[in-house]
């Protein structure tokens, strides 16, 4: 089994990935939902961060200096990626997140971690990006700080619908609007192709009714039909 399908089944029995009626942030009436809130213990969080690090070692490699999760989800995937690409593929990179409001004692300023200097190469880590917003924030922040070059974006799941503005998604505008790489775990067709119809511990969480809901929220919302 793939680390992509170890990671569907992982979500799965985390209940992190669930399927019936939900309501998006963005108001659209979705399917499926992805509440990486669910995570709730040391293994799960650490083999999260096992799952980053095989997408990021196989679609990155060794070439960035610092991993930046933008607080508050941000910051438990940039700590356990770093730590699972140091002990999984020797990988001894930095990470970074910032503050939701500027220290003003101490050594003050918004970021925690290797602060980013020039010349730095920095991959963001978030988990799932529905409108791009706080990528945006996260670029414009980390811009601020130094002459840094932002190298990827790497998310969990890529939902494979329109981001808010034409026909692109989300990730995609953010790949053109900043010029970078942009990776995921796995998306809404490599989720949809492994579950459907396979029981997870004795549970099919996706039959036909779960698909045919997901393929009309495609037709609807999608870049690419499931």
């Amino acid at each position: 089994m793939s680390y992509q399908e170890e990671f569907i089944s992982f979500m799965v029995r985390s209940d992190v990935l669930t399927f019936g009626d939900f309501v998006t942030k963005s108001g659209r009436k979705t399917p499926f939902f992805i509440n990486t809130g669910n995570y709730k213990f040391g293994a799960d969080i650490a083999k999260l961060g096992e799952f980053y690090a095989d997408m990021i070692a196989e679609k990155i490699g060794d070439d960035f200096d610092i991993l930046y999760g933008p607080a508050y989800k941000g910051i438990p995937l940039a700590v356990s990626a770093s730590i699972a690409l140091y002990y999984k593929y020797g990988m001894n990179k930095s990470f970074c997140f910032n503050r939701k409001e500027a220290k003003e004692h101490g050594e003050g300023g918004l970021i925690i971690g290797n602060r980013p200097r020039d010349g730095d190469r920095i991959v963001i880590i978030e988990d799932v990006v529905t409108a791009g917003t706080s990528v945006r924030e996260s670029v414009r922040l980390l811009k601020s700080i130094s002459n840094i070059e932002i190298k990827a974006l790497v998310v969990s799941v890529d939902r494979m619908e329109r981001g808010i503005n034409d026909n692109r998604s989300a990730l995609q505008e953010v790949r053109d609007e900043f010029n970078i790489g942009v990776h995921s775990i796995v998306n809404l067709k490599e989720i949809v192709d492994f579950l459907y119809e396979r029981p997870i511990d004795g549970k099919t969480v996706l039959d036909a009714g779960a698909l045919e809901k997901i393929r009309a929220y495609s037709r609807e919302y999608g870049v690419t039909h499931i």
